[in-house]
């Protein structure tokens, strides 16, 4: 039976060629240090994966036809960056393939973990696996980057100290705590946040030596609390607990643990009022664990 005839990501499971994580990441810390001309905020940020993700599943097609079978409400299929990720591959490369796509949707929209730049990050390593178009990985991050500045850090696949707009990367080796991380019910948009005049967009530059050894903080936090009364809540809430911070520009909040289970109690303390999950922090992603294992074996 041809993988088409699947409508569901369930059904994908039993019939894609391959099916890889998108994971979600965490900014443990992030500074706005300027602005450029076009718009674009320069930061200084530290990324950390965690060992929780979608799942994309990927079987080719003869036809050239990129078809993503999940819809995503409120989402063109032409506008995903799952979509549009596969394009742009396809129109970099000489493959005359196509591809079926499923999604299987586990991290929040608009939460702050990355979930489109991952999605997005995945389906160009994938495709790139599918296919057999041999492209590097930093030619993969240079074309993700055109899709959204994270993408690059989750094609790479390791924990980084990011500058630029979020592409200059530098490799750091990280504790791999248990983090507890919070999901207010609200969607948040980057755009409006980069937008707000009252984001701290001259905050002076560190270095690496100096963030791994103070952490630092998140300059949009300031802001989507002011915008966001569930975020604010949810800090305050978690802040009872643990040191709670917010990750990226998105509603998700975070603490660290030392191990899972301490984490799970304080989850299962705040989730009549709180939904949550618990994951381990990753210095090195689970899309490129998989990946390693599936040429290895």
């Amino acid at each position: 039976m041809q993988a088409h005839a699947f409508n569901t990501a369930t059904d994908a499971t039993h019939t894609a060629q391959l099916s890889l994580p998108a994971p979600a990441k965490l900014n443990l810390m992030l500074h706005i240090v300027g602005q450029r001309a076009d718009g674009y905020h320069l930061l200084q940020t530290l990324f950390q994966f965690l060992d929780y993700a979608d799942t994309l599943h990927f079987n080719p097609r003869t036809d050239g036809q990129i078809v993503l079978h999940t819809a995503i409400e409120g989402v063109a299929h032409d506008d995903n960056l799952i979509v549009r990720a596969a394009r742009l591959l396809q129109a970099h490369s000489s493959t005359m393939l196509g591809a079926d796509i499923w999604l299987d949707k586990k991290l929040p929209v608009g939460g702050g973990i990355g979930g489109g730049s991952s999605n997005a990050a995945t389906t160009l390593v994938g495709l790139n696996h599918l296919w057999g178009t041999h492209h590097s990985l930093e030619f993969l991050a240079e074309l993700g980057l055109s899709l959204g500045a994270d993408v690059p850090v989750f094609v790479m696949g390791k924990a980084a100290f990011a500058q630029g707009v979020g592409e200059k990367l530098q490799p750091v080796k990280l504790p791999e705590p248990w983090y507890l991380v919070a999901v207010p019910p609200v969607s948040i948009s980057t755009a409006k946040v980069f937008s707000d005049k009252c984001l701290t967009r001259d905050t002076p530059l560190t270095n690496i030596r100096t963030v791994l050894k103070q952490s630092g903080h998140n300059d949009c936090q300031a802001v989507v609390e002011k915008r966001y009364p569930d975020v604010r809540n949810a800090l305050i809430l978690l802040n009872k607990y643990v040191e709670a911070r917010l990750t990226g520009t998105g509603s998700c909040i975070f603490g660290g643990f030392p191990n899972e289970q301490q984490a799970v109690n304080i989850a299962t303390q705040i989730s009549e009022s709180l939904p949550s999950f618990v994951a381990q922090g990753a210095n090195t992603s689970m899309l490129h664990r998989t990946l390693q294992n599936l040429t290895e074996n």
